[in-house]
């Protein structure tokens, strides 16, 4: 993750803080994802009922393409220069918009909602994010996702 200050955090209050790179999310990350979890429901793992269900193929898990926030953060969000350690703090209005078929690619794209401190020495940033499916109109999903940063 970015380094900066708290004012210059402060600052892109309101806007994009950046666009992470590409993760492919081929079979192998959506079987690997339905083993971790006990969810092996047939869109996900059986190609050829996915097709017949109309989704030409399978399709990863929701929850697979919300996972994948913590990888694309780490390209983009930034972080106090004073921070001890960073959480996860939970997300709000998370909406799943549109499946995605295996082999596509995703990247998140990040805007500062705000940063308001919450206890002393604990800055909670609101993040709007928006994951990007190449070469598709309709995100896979928009979320804000809340971080809490210790100082």
């Amino acid at each position: 993750m970015p380094i900066a200050s708290l004012d210059e955090i402060r600052a892109k209050v309101g806007s994009i803080v950046g666009v992470s790179d590409w993760i492919e999310v081929g079979q192998d990350r959506i079987s690997a994802f339905a083993d971790a979890t006990d969810d092996h429901q047939f869109i996900h793992v059986d190609p050829d009922a996915a097709g017949a269900a109309g989704f030409g193929g399978t399709i990863a898990h929701g929850f697979l393409s919300l996972s994948l926030l913590s990888r694309m953060a780490a390209d983009v969000m930034l972080i106090p220069d004073t921070a001890r350690m960073a959480v996860n703090y939970g997300l709000d209005r998370v909406r799943f918009l549109a499946p995605v078929k295996a082999g596509k690619r995703l990247r998140g794209h990040f805007t500062l909602d705000s940063a308001e401190e919450k206890a002393p020495g604990q800055l909670l940033l609101k993040h709007q994010v928006s994951v990007e499916i190449e070469g598709e109109e309709k995100p896979a999903l928009t979320a804000q996702w809340l971080g809490l940063i210790f100082t």
